[in-house]
């Protein structure tokens, strides 16, 4: 079986970018492939967090995971922190990776912004998310159109790192769905969901409540015409809708715009709200009962001890092919 890496961060509860983006893929990967799925807590520090916030956001997200539809059964479920291999492999990947490499990475540039107070953990943030994928010897990362930068320099790393060192890596490739890899904000859909948005109507998060998520998306911008179609250059806020109606449903988006041929914004929206209650309500009531759960520590500490196992073995690999004791 092919194996699959990816992480998600812990800052707050998953929104609908997140989960249609790259987590509700996991799932069905799950069945499929080797999985790893982690929560990279490591990769929170490159922002200021409160250390007790942080730790309650590594256990919810966690908790998610589960509330979606991952089974430790299937797929090993783990805290990045938890296994050490990580932040070593980062150091070793960091003597491989070259600073014109880094200074070209979009992310980096966008949350700096030129300023001198940002941590250096920001600026080599891609080679620790190089790692992450390396020490498992994943063949397939499903990443947000976003992170595909990031994920070419991972493949670079590997090559230069096989070349100069010997045959360690495998090359990892991306999976970016064809629909819904990029979800985009409600109230401003030519950038991104995110929840560091201005607004709260930015985005609609996985434990939102009924009233929150008809309130957001009744407000979501879409445009003068009435005109349901897909169109991302011009209708990007109904184009938007369209996605997001797409990918919780597992309906063609040209279905869609057959169904709703003639009918107006309002239809949309009021469907789109019944069925975005619909889809999340199960994720909830599983969130609600697993999240102060001991079960929840235990799949952890199981799933980190089986990460950890194969994680090893790569960094020996690399210490190894490096010339370490």
């Amino acid at each position: 079986m092919e194996r699959v890496l990816s992480g998600v961060q812990p800052t707050g509860v998953p929104h609908l970018g997140n989960y249609l983006g790259a987590m509700k893929q996991f799932v069905q990967l799950q069945d499929k492939a080797d999985c790893y799925f982690c929560v990279v807590n490591l990769h929170a520090l490159t922002l200021p967090r409160d250390p007790a916030m942080l730790r309650e956001n590594t256990l919810d997200l966690a908790a998610m995971y589960l509330a979606i539809g991952l089974d430790p059964n299937k797929a090993t479920l783990f805290v990045q922190s938890q296994v050490r291999a990580h932040s070593e492999a980062s150091w070793l990947l960091q003597c491989v990776a070259r600073i014109g490499e880094l200074n070209r990475m979009v992310q980096y540039k966008e949350k700096s912004k030129g300023s001198e107070s940002v941590v250096a953990g920001l600026y080599t943030y891609p080679v620790l998310m190089a790692a992450d994928i390396l020490i498992y010897q994943a063949d397939l990362v499903p990443v947000g159109e976003d992170q595909k930068q990031h994920l070419e320099l991972t493949r670079l790393l590997a090559e230069r790192f096989n070349r100069d060192y010997g045959e360690v890596f495998t090359i990892p490739e991306p999976m970016i769905g064809q629909v819904g890899a990029r979800i985009m904000g409600l109230d401003n859909p030519e950038k991104k969901m995110s929840k560091s948005a201005e607004s709260e109507f930015n985005y609609i998060t996985l434990l939102d409540d009924p009233k929150k998520i008809e309130k957001k998306l009744k407000r979501a911008v879409t445009d003068s015409e009435n005109v349901i179609r897909f169109d991302p250059e011009t209708k990007p806020g109904v184009s938007n809708l369209l996605v997001i109606y797409s990918l919780l449903t597992d309906t063609p988006v040209s279905e869609l715009e057959k169904r709703y041929q003639g009918a107006g914004y309002g239809q949309l929206k009021k469907d789109l709200v019944e069925i975005t209650i619909d889809h999340l309500a199960p994720i909830q009531q599983k969130y609600h009962e697993i999240r102060r759960s001991q079960e929840l520590i235990s799949i952890l500490k199981e799933g980190a001890e089986r990460a950890a196992q194969t994680a090893d073995d790569t960094l020996r690999k690399m210490q190894e092919a490096m010339g370490l004791l």
